[in-house]
């Protein structure tokens, strides 16, 4: 090993560098990222009526679209697809060397096929007059437009020959950046021109947040036993009792009218301050010491709205009713922490 290879090992070890090699590293992070910049810059300045072909014909697929490549523009290929699905496009990955030994079988007629090649010259060439045989609309994606590969694809989508970012020129850097942003161009058009809502998206990812983001106050209500309830006409003994004997720990009861609809809810705080300062509280009319008109939500309204509500007015027990203000459950604050949502979360 040379001097120079030495001191190149010596100072990147650990955690800290020289100023020199520091300059170095930084210098080369700029200079990928500005190959990378620039092979987008090139894909953009080619989009045309390629595009709008391909768009329309994944807009249009009867079938799925069956995304295909070959190594690293392969890997790029898996990403485009599940962007594809997680955007309202049915999609699956074909590897084609499996294609070729068998997995064609999943392939339909109805399938729009979006194959990436930066040469043209792979697998795909095999493959695709393959497909065409079986009815499927092929498009490509590629920087040789002039590839054996695009001759037979019924739309190339060219994204320019750039340089990699490699510093040997070699490995796929830039050319795979400019795919993946094509793929999400295609995707992500696609995914206005069927004009996909926010509660449609999230129902694509139902773990996590965009599954919180989704999910409705029906879902995560207390029912039954665990909700605490009593009319109008009880006293304040008749409502602890139904707190007490809730299966769940309950902080609240609500409280409705003959018909069954939400006029008040005492809370833990409300026995607290009358048991402190009132003799015979038990036997004091609900009516008398309920808080009147609750704050409350409607059973598919989002959770989301709920918590909001609840951590703007300090609330811990929130009523749920339906289109008729009748109680239908109740939500507390425990309830929500425990599937993850958290007081600071917002829509």
């Amino acid at each position: 090993m040379d001097t120079t290879a030495l001191e190149h090992q010596h100072d990147v070890a650990g955690d800290t560098c020289s100023p020199r090699q520091r300059e170095v590293i930084l210098a080369r992070g700029r200079a990928v990222l500005q190959a990378e910049a620039l092979a987008i810059r090139t894909a953009e300045s080619r989009l045309g009526e390629s595009f709008v072909r391909a768009a329309l014909a994944i807009l249009r697929c009867k079938g799925r679209v069956c995304v295909t490549g070959m190594g690293k523009a392969g890997l790029v290929g898996q990403k485009i697809q599940a962007t594809l699905a997680s955007t309202g496009t049915l999609a699956y990955s074909l590897h084609p060397v499996e294609a070729l030994h068998g997995d064609l079988g999943m392939v339909h007629p109805e399938d729009v096929i979006l194959g990436l090649s930066k040469s043209g010259g792979s697998e795909l060439v095999q493959l695709l007059p393959r497909l065409r045989e079986l009815g499927c609309r092929t498009l490509l994606l590629t920087a040789r437009p002039d590839s054996p590969a695009s001759r037979h694809a019924d739309v190339v989508l060219d994204i320019g020959d750039t340089n990699e970012a490699c510093p040997l020129g070699l490995a796929p850097s830039s050319s795979t950046a400019a795919m993946l942003a094509m793929g999400d161009a295609l995707a992500l058009t696609v995914m206005e021109l069927k004009a996909v809502k926010p509660e449609q998206y999230a129902s694509y990812h139902p773990g996590g947040a965009l599954g919180r983001f989704l999910m409705r106050t029906g879902e995560i209500m207390r029912t039954g036993p665990d909700c605490p309830v009593v009319p109008i006409t009880a006293n304040l003994g008749d409502c602890y009792r139904a707190i007490l004997h809730a299966p769940r720990r309950a902080g609240a009861a609500a409280v409705v009218n003959e018909h069954e609809r939400l006029v008040g809810i005492v809370t833990h705080g409300d026995f607290f301050r009358l048991f402190m300062h009132h003799d015979h509280a038990a036997g004091r009319a609900v009516r008398d010491v309920m808080t009147a008109d609750p704050k409350r939500i409607r059973h598919d309204d989002r959770v989301l709205d709920a918590l909001e509500l609840m951590r703007r007015y300090s609330i811990d027990d929130l009523p749920v009713v339906d289109g008729d203000d009748r109680l239908v459950g109740l939500i507390d604050i425990q309830d929500l922490m425990a599937r993850g949502f958290t007081v600071i979360e917002s829509a």
